[in-house]
């Protein structure tokens, strides 16, 4: 750390089974903190101190005992829910939307449980937003970019709800734009046809569920999985149904789509209205749905940004480039248009 540390915070953990796990294997967990926040972290027995400026010391502070809370709750603690701690204890408005973010990572009311993955809890303050959404809302629309969890945690309350009961089935599906939604010329029979479209779902399902359950609750029809053109004329009740890519959907689909909701069912339309990929002139149905939508009894919009991106820290920081690129191209293009 460069200069000399002016903010000084001594945690003591009462439980030392549980220090272990919370510095991590060769205190890696310890090491990534440090890194990330710009400070210096010396354990002695069950005391650590923390030393750096004090923004940092505070936030690291806050992430520590966060985890040390998880642990304490019998929850997991690796290096991605260390990064979801450091997310949440830099959360740029006051102390009290801080506080809130951290408590939704150790919350059982935000938590998603699965056979596979347990207890799937937020990762950026949006996140725990959208889980919420999720557990009360008939129809929510994730909106955002790629690595924010939009695809994934719909996915994991669907396979929550359909193994708990509240729902008799899964439907995943995906408008297949890259091929214009006609199938036919590509080889091979249907199935071959659309499962690379599909393939993000699947990788989604097979994180939640173990893979002899993914086959056989397909074969069953208790999961489908099928592109958007297949959705047409359907009545989908007591069913979880996930659109995935609705940037991408005609109006028309869109409406389609919404439309087949029945009786007991959840839905949820997850998409990123910078990535659209219709032809020159097509409206994307999302972004109409978005103003037409809004303000509508039952429908819940949640919103990510490049700060909830939970993938690899390089991707927040590339969505960040390509916007400022996006918004320079913009404004030259006005100016140009003003000449």
């Amino acid at each position: 750390m460069n200069g000399t540390p002016d903010h000084r915070v001594d945690l003591r953990f009462e439980d030392n089974r549980l220090l272990p796990l919370l510095y991590g294997q060769h205190d890696e967990h310890l090491a990534r903190v440090e890194r990330q926040l710009g400070v210096s972290l010396i354990s002695r027995g069950n005391q650590l101190t923390v030393s750096g400026p004090a923004e940092a010391a505070e936030a690291a502070q806050s992430a520590l005992k966060a985890l040390y809370e998880r642990l304490r709750n019998g929850l997991d603690v690796g290096p991605g829910e260390v990064d979801a701690a450091i997310r949440m204890a830099t959360v740029p408005e006051d102390a009290e939307a801080r506080g809130q973010a951290l408590a939704s990572m150790v919350r059982p009311e935000v938590q998603v449980r699965t056979r596979r993955r347990g207890a799937i809890t937020p990762r950026s303050p949006m996140q725990a937003t959208y889980l919420q959404a999720l557990a009360e809302s008939e129809m929510v629309f994730g909106l955002g970019p790629a690595g924010t969890g939009k695809t994934y945690l719909a996915v994991a309350q669907a396979v929550a709800m359909m193994i708990s009961g509240q729902v008799d089935r899964i439907v995943l599906s995906r408008p297949a734009v890259e091929a214009g939604e006609r199938l036919g010329f590509l080889p091979g029979d249907l199935k071959e046809k659309v499962d690379p479209y599909l393939r993000p779902l699947y990788d989604a399902l097979h994180d939640m569920l173990p893979a002899e359950q993914v086959k056989k609750r397909i074969e069953s029809g208790e999961i489908e999985i099928a592109p958007l053109a297949f959705m047409r004329g359907r009545t989908l009740g007591n069913a979880f149904v996930i659109l995935d890519e609705a940037q991408n959907t005609t109006p028309m689909q869109m409406k389609m789509f919404l439309t087949r909701l029945g009786e007991g069912g959840r839905m949820v339309i997850t998409g990123d209205i910078t990535q659209i990929d219709l032809p020159s002139g097509t409206k994307s149905g999302l972004r109409e749905a978005l103003e037409i939508l809004r303000g509508v009894d039952g429908v819940r919009f949640v919103t990510f940004s490049h700060a909830d991106v939970v993938r690899h820290p390089l991707v927040s920081r590339i969505i960040q480039a390509y916007d400022r690129a996006e918004a320079a191209a913009r404004t030259r293009g006005n100016g140009e248009g003003r000449s």
